[in-house]
């Protein structure tokens, strides 16, 4: 028998709040580990927020599974660029809630507030891939690793502005988990929803 939608709709919804709850917690960890260093690569990070996620109790409790295309294995070096060997990692979260299956997915970029080429790719393979259709059910998650998240949220609204793309400028919003949370409106897909994690102060 089929889910009511409203019913099927509440479940996304919870679903959703659920991974942005390990997600979040992941960064939070990270923050008192001082394991990432501010010149790793986007899936050096990724790959230590997953292991993370893999370990929080919350995860256990909700039944939620979270998926890589390889294990990263724990004896290696972690030093810039260790992620990129391995298949890449991406930020897969399931959940199976009667016969229904809930995938949700994180996109994560490096973001610095004076590189103009970071946040032109956060566009073009991070918001696009979302307004294309490429990428489907999820967020994106900027790494903060240089600046402030103000500022640099503000030359990717600038190189928007500057592509004709006023109407799908990110607007900070309030949200009860996270200070640091954005959307953006596009006509392809709706509202997208945006992270920064701010990643500079591991280095202090």
């Amino acid at each position: 028998m089929a889910l009511n939608t409203s019913v099927a709709n509440k479940f996304k919804d919870a679903f959703e709040q659920k991974c942005f709850r390990l997600i979040i917690d992941a960064y939070r960890t990270s923050l008192n580990e001082k394991v990432i260093q501010l010149d790793w690569n986007e899936n050096d990070i990724s790959s230590e927020l997953h292991r993370y996620i893999k370990t929080n109790l919350l995860r256990i409790k909700w039944k939620i599974s979270t998926n890589v295309e390889a294990n990263i294995p724990k004896d290696i070096q972690k030093v810039k660029g260790f992620a990129d060997k391995f298949p890449r990692i991406d930020f897969r979260l399931t959940s199976i809630i009667s016969i229904y299956e809930y995938e949700y997915f994180f996109e994560a970029k490096n973001l610095k507030q004076n590189d103009t080429a970071l946040k032109r790719r956060y566009i073009d393979t991070g918001i696009d891939n979302f307004v294309s259709g490429k990428y489907a059910n999820g967020s994106l998650v900027g790494y903060l690793l240089e600046g402030k998240a103000e500022e640099t949220i503000g030359g990717i609204n600038r190189l928007l502005e500057k592509d004709k793309r006023n109407t799908e400028i990110l607007i900070f919003k309030n949200h009860e988990l996270f200070e640091s949370y954005y959307e953006s409106d596009h006509l392809e897909i709706g509202t997208l929803k945006h992270l920064i994690f701010d990643l500079t102060s591991i280095s202090n």
